[in-house]
C-alpha cells in the first residue's frame, strides 16, 4: 500500500483483498476462540453479567457507605426479579449470543491493532502515529463507557425497571433473552457516546467546529445531553443526573481538545 506507483511492492487490487482476507480470517479466529472459553466458562460468565441484577450489588453498597459518610442513615431496599426462559432454545442461544458478544468485546484491543496493521503502510510516518495514539484513545474511552453501563447505568435501570408495577397483583417476571439484550444495547451505546472527545477532535480538524463555538452554547448542550440521557435511562432523576454529568464532563474534554488542536494549527 505504498504511495509510489514504481513501488515494486506496490500491491495489487487482489494482493490487497488475499490481506485483507487473511485479517478478517485471523480476526475471526481470535473472536471464536476467545467465545469458545468463555461458553466453557458458563457459570462465571453469567455470574458476572447477572450480578447487576441483585440488590447488593457492588455500586449499591458503594453509594451506601458514601451516603453514611455523608451523615445519612440510607439503604437500598431489597428486591427480587425473577428471568425466566419461556422458548425450549432460549437460554441455549442466549448462552451463544452472550458468548460471541463478549469474544468481540475482549477481542477489540487485538481487531484494532489488526486494522491499524492494514491501514498503516499507506500512512505518512507521523500520520501512523498519530492513528495509533487515536485507536488507543478510542478504546480507553470505549472501555469507560462500557464499565460506566456496567457499574452505573444498567443496574440503576434495571432496579428501576424491573421493579417498577403498575399494581401489586402484576408481578414481573423478565425473559433472559430481554435481559441480555438490554445489557449488550446499553452497554453498545454508552461505548460509543463516550467516543464524543474523539468526534469533536475530528469536527474541530475539518473546521466544522471550534472552541470558540461549543464554548458559546453549552447550555444548549446541557440541555441536549440531558433529553438524550432521558432517552437512554430510565425516567428517575438519580440515573438522569448519574448519565448528564459525566456526558457533560466529556463536552467540556471536548472544547478542551479542540482548543489544543486550534494551538498546535497555530
Amino acid at each position: 500500500m505504498s504511495r509510489q506507483n514504481d513501488d515494486p511492492e506496490l500491491l495489487t487490487y487482489g494482493g490487497h483483498l488475499e490481506v485483507l482476507r487473511r485479517m478478517l480470517f485471523r480476526i475471526l479466529l481470535v473472536v471464536c476462540g476467545i467465545a469458545f472459553v468463555v461458553f466453557c466458562f458458563k457459570e462465571q460468565t453469567f455470574s458476572l453479567l447477572l450480578s447487576p441484577s441483585e440488590w447488593d450489588f457492588v455500586t449499591y453498597r458503594a453509594l451506601e457507605r458514601i451516603m453514611n459518610y455523608l451523615g445519612f442513615n440510607f439503604r437500598f431496599e431489597k428486591y427480587h426479579v425473577d428471568l425466566i426462559a419461556t422458548d425450549l432454545s432460549s437460554q441455549f442461544m442466549t448462552h451463544i449470543k452472550t458468548a460471541i458478544y463478549l469474544g468481540i468485546l475482549c477481542a477489540s484491543p487485538y481487531i484494532l491493532c489488526e486494522l491499524f496493521g492494514f491501514i498503516s503502510p499507506a500512512l505518512h510516518e507521523n500520520e501512523r502515529k498519530y492513528s495509533a495514539k487515536t485507536a488507543v484513545v478510542v478504546y480507553v474511552l470505549f472501555l469507560v463507557g462500557v464499565l460506566m453501563s456496567y457499574f452505573v447505568l444498567f443496574p440503576i435501570s434495571f432496579r428501576f425497571l424491573g421493579t417498577y408495577s403498575v399494581s401489586e397483583r402484576v408481578h414481573s417476571a423478565i425473559t433472559l433473552d430481554s435481559y441480555i439484550s438490554t445489557f449488550t444495547t446499553l452497554t453498545f451505546v454508552m461505548g460509543f457516546v463516550f467516543q464524543l472527545p474523539v468526534i469533536a477532535f475530528f469536527l474541530g480538524k475539518m473546521g466544522i467546529v471550534s472552541s470558540r463555538m461549543l464554548s458559546m452554547y453549552r447550555r444548549h448542550a446541557l440541555i441536549i445531553i440531558m433529553v438524550i440521557s432521558a432517552i437512554i435511562t430510565p425516567p428517575d432523576i438519580l440515573t438522569l443526573l448519574l448519565v448528564t454529568i459525566p456526558l457533560y464532563l466529556l463536552y467540556e474534554v471536548s472544547i478542551r481538545v479542540i482548543k489544543h488542536t486550534e494551538k498546535t494549527a497555530n
